[in-house]
């Protein structure tokens, strides 16, 4: 991997030698427009960078990433760089107390998404630049300290293309030809350090609270512009800044908030302050569910979180990730409950967002939520469903526990206390012991300090006349810990399954009785975390679960619901419930699901019940019944709404049979026709794809397609389309194209990998196993993380679902023990998905033998 790796180790000790007064960055961006590419190497900028700072120790290093320096001065004299930089840090000797580095350098752009991303416009040939850091790419464009604890103010001055506008993160104070001076931040870490120049479109707006004013700004690029809702995007920015300003106490302290939504973008977003970026697909080109809404509304708190939870106040070291994003994936869901009309948000929660921690939680790379992380590489593979997701979940068992109001007075007392510095756990521990009354050592020893996820299952006695003798929770797990749930008991009553009775109460240790329901009535359906107050995963007595095979379609409560289905897909992927079960579970409820999101969940994981934990006998069929099902329920729905869309897209996806492939052919041409559905460009697209998989349609109907969209976006899903053929020279260009070149770019890189990973070709990729396995370390070390872990992951041979696959996994492992430790991560990861797959396609076999 280019660019060394920072150490915790040295992190520290340069910290503790080191304090920065300020930065000054001058970057020259003209060169992005050059119509020629250079003879040799990659395209370069100018940046030049003054760092002012104070030492004790008498030598240190500045990081830089660069394919060349010009020149290195420290306190006048002049260094030469052939001798001080090795391509990834400066060395500093006979440093004073008092310090002023100048570097001059030729920082390259990027097509990876990683520091200055340059992406050109295939629509109008337009450029487009942004910048990209966490966790350590600023070095990439300017020569810096990078770690999050030495934090310092920064002046940015950037030349740029004619006709061109360009933002930072502070506003812009002066402008003399076509460069534009920014006004000096607040102390920042590297990592939100931001630059975004092209043509953008460009829409404003203003925020007013009493005396403050926040100038607010949105932007994305010119083609799509005619998508773009920027006044949804202000709506819920100003929901946001009502609330966390009521809630933290605390001004919003970066001035202005532009949002900008860029290309080929890698994350969902990134918190910047005042310079926010995000991905470009939250424009939408075509007809979307409100769950898509819903999703960018998320987003949006979850950065505008970040405002207080991460860039006012930062974690030390990446250690300590979680105190940001746990806290803003929080938040983000709270406040779409508390400030926007998505007030279902914890319903998307419970069913979408923790399953991805429950994923990560019982991979073998499992981690507490105050991580272990020695270097910057290994800091890449923790932002995690265990970082994000399951933090999230502990911090609402958290409000549980502590109560709300003393966990938003513990966040305003963190905000005051650390204002413009760096914390760790001790930190926020001490501020909520302080306001609740609570041992929070022993919380965080329990929840923030081990890992694994726990089982809750009820047991339930009865007497002769059906009354609740007892009811207990039992729990399962390495690691058992305190946890605040409430019980709910339903019954049927006029064809709904509704809840009757209710109790809260403390789970701790391998079995606790819930006393107060004692004497309650039977019930048909326990359920051991109603309105998901912890973090764990339900099971359920047999009377729930035969309750539930013939009545989940009729539980009232859409959380309650989204709860029980959750529960269902744990079972499933645990290999104690049959694929062939969960997915007749679909056939029967999910055509009465009312929430778009957790319907389209279910669709995607129907998909991969069958595609990974059913039995392969059965695999076809499933496939089938599924296709049938989602055509039928599309048929069904009302003509026109959000409903009858993702069926449409589950159809696409599910596409089976001849019959399949002609219907989605006829709507293609407009032969075909279902009341209400409209074929914009966006599903289009989506019934091409697995008519490209299955060879009924060609490379000149996939030309002529991107002819109709040749746009950004066209050209990924064409790029997916070609890949995804049945032909053996396809996947062999396919495979060329992202592991034996660096041409594309990270977004086609993605493109491709998806495209070519196919279930309905597991023969046809069977020969790129061997392969796989003797490239991924070189590809490791020689291209950048971002692009890595997308091949690596994405290449795994996954669909050669055997016991041998899974002893190859395990000869390379044992053949490369001292390989990059985040690459075999990614590779134990992978086998462990695959071991679970094994496990639950036996279960399924079992099934169809009794």
């Amino acid at each position: 991997m280019p660019g060394k790796s920072l150490s915790r180790d040295e992190a520290r000790e340069r910290a503790e030698s080191l304090s920065v007064d300020g930065y000054e960055l001058v970057l020259d961006l003209r060169s992005a427009v050059d119509e020629a590419e250079p003879a040799e190497g990659p395209r370069t900028f100018r940046s030049v960078t003054k760092i002012r700072f104070r030492a004790t120790a008498p030598a240190t290093f500045v990081d830089l990433v660069a394919p060349s320096v010009n020149s290195v001065t420290l306190n006048g004299r002049e260094l030469d760089p052939a001798v001080v930089f090795d391509g990834s840090r400066i060395a500093l000797d006979g440093l004073a107390a008092e310090n002023l580095l100048v570097v001059d350098a030729n920082c390259a752009y990027s097509r990876t998404g990683e520091g200055m991303h340059r992406f050109v416009d295939p629509e109008d040939g337009e450029v487009y630049l942004y910048t990209q850091y966490e966790p350590a790419d600023a070095r990439r464009v300017y020569a810096n300290f990078e770690q999050p604890d030495l934090k310092a103010p920064y002046r940015v001055e950037v030349t740029a293309p004619e006709g061109w506008q360009v933002w930072s993160n502070g506003v812009e104070e002066s402008r003399e030809g076509e460069t534009r001076r920014f006004a000096e931040t607040a102390p920042i870490s590297t990592y939100i350090t931001c630059v975004v120049a092209g043509p953008y479109h460009y829409v404003t707006d203003t925020y007013t609270r009493g005396d403050l004013t926040i100038p607010l700004g949105a932007m994305c690029r010119k083609g799509l512009a005619k998508h773009f809702d920027a006044d949804d995007v202000f709506l819920v920015t100003k929901q946001g800044f009502d609330l966390f300003h009521e809630l933290f106490d605390y001004p919003y302290p970066f001035g202005k908030y532009d949002q900008a939504f860029v290309p080929e973008y890698n994350l969902g977003a990134m918190e910047n302050p005042g310079m926010v970026t995000f991905r470009e697909e939250y424009i939408f080109r075509g007809k979307v569910t409100q769950a898509s809404y819903e999703r960018r509304a998320n987003t949006i708190l979850h950065e505008m979180a970040h405002m207080w939870f991460g860039d006012l106040v930062t974690m030390q070291w990446w250690d300590d990730l979680w105190l940001k994003e746990s806290f803003a994936d929080f938040m983000g869901s709270f406040a779409l409950v508390e400030a926007t009309r998505f007030d279902q948000a914890w319903v998307t929660f419970a069913n979408n967002r923790k399953a991805w921690a429950y994923r990560a939680d019982q991979l073998p790379s499992t981690h507490p939520i105050t991580a272990d992380i020695p270097d910057i590489e290994a800091a890449k593979l923790n932002f995690d469903g265990i970082t994000y997701a399951k933090g999230a979940a502990v911090l609402k068992q958290l409000v549980a526990y502590v109560g709300r109001d003393a966990f938003l007075e513990g966040s305003r007392r963190y905000f005051k206390a650390n204002a413009y510095g760096n914390t760790t756990l001790d930190d926020l521990l001490s501020v909520l012991g302080e306001v609740s009354g609570r041992d929070m050592a022993e919380w965080s020893r329990a929840w923030l300090q081990t890992a694994g996820v726990n089982s809750l299952t009820p047991v339930v006695t009865c007497d002769a006349g059906g009354r609740v003798t007892e009811l207990a929770v039992v729990q399962d797990g390495d690691e058992l810990r305190p946890h605040r749930v409430a019980v709910g008991l339903y019954r049927l009553e006029g064809g709904s399954l509704v809840r009757y009775a209710r109790a809260e109460a403390d789970v701790a240790g391998a079995r606790s009785v819930v006393a107060e329901l004692t004497g309650q009535e039977r019930p048909d359906l326990v359920l051991v975390n109603d309105e998901d107050l912890t973090y764990c995963k339900v099971r359920f007595d047999e009377r729930s679960a035969q309750t539930l095979r013939t009545h989940l379609g009729d539980v009232a409560d859409p959380l309650t619901r989204a709860l029980c289905w959750s529960a269902l897909w744990n079972l499933t992927r645990d290999g104690l419930m049959p694929a062939r079960d969960f997915v007749s579970m679909v056939l029967a409820h999910a055509g009465r699901e009312t929430d778009v999101g957790v319907l389209q969940m279910l669709h995607t994981q129907a998909l991969s019940a069958v595609t990974h934990y059913a039995a392969s006998q059965w695999r076809e069929q499933g496939g089938r019944v599924l296709a049938a099902c989602a055509l039928q329920e599309l048929r069904f729905a009302e003509p026109g709404s959000e409903h009858q869309l993702t069926w449409a897209r589950f159809f696409a996806a599910s596409a089976a049979t001849e019959g399949d492939f002609q219907l989605l052919l006829g709507l293609l041409d407009g032969s075909a026709r279902i009341d209400g559905l409209e074929v914009d460009q966006e599903l289009r697209w989506d019934f091409l794809l697995p008519l490209a998989a299955h060879g009924a349609v060609d490379e000149g109907v996939l030309a002529a397609e991107l002819a109709r969209d040749d746009t950004a976006s066209g050209k990924r899903y064409q790029v997916r389309c070609l890949a995804a053929r049945p032909s053996a020279a396809v996947k062999d260009q396919a495979w060329a194209a992202v592991v034996e070149s660096d041409s594309l770019s990270n977004a086609l890189v993605e493109a491709t990998v998806a495209g070519m990973e196919q279930p309905s070709q597991r023969e046809l990729l069977a020969p790129f196993e061997e392969r796989y396995f003797s490239v991924i370390e070189r590809v490791w070390a020689e291209r950048s993380i971002q692009i890595a872990m997308t091949v690596v992951r994405g290449l795994y041979p996954s669909l050669q679902d055997s016991q041998s696959t899974v002893e190859a996994t395990d000869a390379w492992l044992a053949a490369h023990e001292s390989a990059a430790p985040a690459l075999r991560r990614l590779v134990l990861e992978s086998r462990d998905d695959l071991a679970r797959a094994l496990r639950a396609q036996r279960c399924d076999a079992a099934a169809s033998a009794e």
